[in-house]
């Protein structure tokens, strides 16, 4: 009888398979690519000299161009900034590109920004945190080390950088090949339960 039961077994789990029922356990049991990235990522605070190349820069940033902003008014403008004049130019603004040979600058517009009407909340310093986050995760896509960088003078940026004028710059992305490991701090995260409300 055991087998009889065995046998009835197998075909409903082939049937579930090609009804593709069982598909959202399948898919869950393994870890998504973008799960893997968002995990080893890490801020990365020290560089190779070594240039990106053009393909890399492209392709990140192509991530930055498609980010979503609120009701698509992309009120957002990235600067890329690699030549050795402009990144000796930056570091009079910050301490802190950490030797990396191209630094993102993201930057925004807040007359060009979707306005929540409830309270007048403007999204452009949202959007440009959705457009950065995009840069690194496809910098950390590309085998590349990156790092948010928020200390900085915006003043002195847009005085030394006539090209920014009209923007309020929000971050700072450092880019190149890592020539530093993760901290020990990285993978210290709240649990899920002190991290999440189910309402």
């Amino acid at each position: 009888m055991s087998k009889f039961w065995d046998k009835l077994s197998d075909i409903t789990h082939l049937h579930k398979r090609a009804a593709f029922s069982d598909l959202p356990d399948r898919i869950a049991a393994k870890e998504s690519t973008f799960m893997s990235i968002a995990k080893e990522r890490y801020s990365c605070r020290k560089f190779k000299d070594t240039p990106l190349t053009q393909l890399q820069i492209s392709h990140i940033l192509e991530a930055a161009r498609v980010a979503p902003t609120a009701m698509n008014k992309q009120p957002v403008h990235v600067w890329l900034v690699k030549s050795p004049e402009a990144l000796a130019k930056l570091k009079g603004a910050t301490d802190y590109t950490y030797g990396a040979p191209a630094v993102f600058m993201v930057g925004c517009k807040p007359e060009d920004a979707w306005v929540r009407k409830y309270d007048g909340k403007n999204g452009a310093e949202v959007d440009a945190a959705i457009v950065g986050t995009h840069i690194m995760l496809e910098s950390s896509a590309l085998g590349l080390g990156n790092v948010w960088v928020g200390s900085f003078d915006p003043a002195k940026i847009n005085a030394d950088f006539p090209e920014t004028s009209g923007y309020e710059i929000v971050a700072l992305f450092p880019v190149g090949v890592p020539a530093a490991e993760t901290s020990t701090n990285h993978g210290k995260r709240k649990s899920v339960e002190e991290f999440v409300t189910e309402i």
